[in-house]
């Protein structure tokens, strides 16, 4: 990984920003406007060019389901369930702050009732990777949610099939149906509606560029989470770290994918060597190094700060979506990170333990969408219902002023509508 000197935080930021590509964004509009005219034919044409698979039925069968169970063990099922139930316990408590809620002002009573949303369609990344976690990540808070209908997409492989153990944690997740196709051409089914597809009202759940451009591209007809891209993972350490934890965690996210985006914040050059040099160590030996090597020389590096007040800034301003904070006091760090799309405190919270379960969700926000928003929840499944019911007394007592407000505005007739009711 390189190492940089950090004089100015601000622009060592810049510098870091990731740019989107023009030539993908191309693509994925051709992709969205062939499926929405063609409907199933243009995703089983780019299901065949992408994928390399020859789709006959979109659904995945009952039977489908049945076989995958018979290909999974024992202790898979048993690890999905747990994690369900951890995941499960940490919505639930979320849910339960949402009380449904009356005012009374003056007459006139505003009722606010947190409702789910109608249907919402699950990405889930696939193909030749393997991610039932995800599936537990944006179906569990749906549920509790109380969304009536959940659809999971996820990409095939070239035999047609989707990793038993991704269908075994849908169904024990309880979702309404399963697709077997990916990219930008999931997202446009799940958006626009096919023969096969029924349209879904939100779209949720991390994906590489293609589907991360096409949620945004849907975005203004079909509600999104957020643009959950590659990984990243910020940690930020001084010189009480254990270098060797820093390296395992840095490796571990960075083996995501050749995109991934992970670095290390520190004010000790003793530590950076040290990282450095035990990730050299660890690559020689460890599985899918050249995946690892390729995404630590393309988006990795280790960036030198002069003091405590400069890391925490650089960590807010590049807003990662993993932050780990290993450090002496590092609650006290922590309480300073407003950023992040999560943040793991300690040298015993592994980011990839938090992918998997300790009850967080591994849904967040990348590309420093951390600064207005945290991991997927209940609550991006709920919507709050608004009901108002006014009197003629009411109105009444305010009719003076919200002529005022009329009158500034230059709309005559909505006073109009107000003093019509109070002759």
């Amino acid at each position: 990984m390189k190492i940089l000197q950090v004089k100015n935080v601000e622009n060592l930021a810049s510098d870091l920003t990731l740019k989107s590509s023009k030539k993908n964004k191309e693509i994925v509009e051709i992709i969205l406007k062939k499926v929405q005219k063609e409907g199933d034919s243009a995703i089983k044409k780019y299901e065949k060019k992408f994928n390399k698979v020859n789709l006959v039925s979109l659904k995945i069968s009952k039977n489908e389901i049945k076989n995958a169970y018979k290909k999974v063990s024992k202790k898979e099922i048993t690890a999905i369930k747990l994690a369900k139930k951890k995941l499960e316990k940490t919505e639930c408590a979320i849910k339960s702050i949402l009380k449904n809620k009356n005012i009374f002002l003056d007459g006139t009573k505003i009722s606010k009732n947190f409702i789910p949303i109608e249907s919402v369609g699950c990405y889930i990344p696939g193909g030749l990777a393997k991610y039932p976690s995800s599936v537990l990540m944006s179906v569990i808070p749906a549920k509790i949610a109380g969304v009536r209908r959940v659809v999971v997409s996820s990409p095939s492989n070239p035999d047609g099939t989707i990793d038993p153990l991704t269908i075994v944690a849908a169904n024990i997740c309880k979702v309404n149906e399963i697709y077997k196709i990916g990219g930008a051409q999931a997202i446009a089914a799940l958006s626009f509606g096919t023969k096969s597809i029924e349209k879904v009202d939100k779209i949720v759940g991390p994906g590489g560029p293609f589907v991360t451009t096409a949620k945004s591209l849907v975005s203004d007809r079909t509600s999104i989470d957020m643009l959950a891209g590659p990984t990243e993972l910020g940690i930020i350490a001084d010189s009480t770290a254990n270098p060797k934890y820093v390296a395992l965690d840095i490796i571990s996210q960075s083996e995501h994918s050749r995109d991934t985006f992970c670095f290390l914040i520190t004010n000790s050059e003793k530590l950076a060597n040290s990282v450095n040099q035990v990730i050299g160590d660890l690559i020689k030996t460890i599985k899918r190094a050249d995946l690892v090597k390729t995404s630590l020389k393309q988006n990795g590096f280790i960036a030198i700060c002069r003091n405590k007040s400069d890391m925490i800034e650089l960590a807010n301003e590049l807003a990662p979506e993993h932050l780990e904070i290993m450090t002496k006091n590092p609650k006290d760090w922590a309480s300073k990170i407003t950023s992040s799309g999560l943040t793991l405190i300690g040298n015993n919270t592994p980011s990839s333990a938090s992918d998997y379960i300790l009850g967080s969700n591994h849904i967040l926000p990348t590309n420093r969408f951390g600064k207005t928003r945290g991991s997927l929840s209940v609550l991006d499944f709920i919507k709050i219902n608004t009901q108002v019911t006014s009197t003629r007394r009411s109105l009444s007592k305010i009719s003076e002023y919200l002529e005022v407000f009329t009158q500034a505005e230059g709309l005559p007739n909505h006073f109009e509508a107000v003093r019509g009711r109070l002759e």
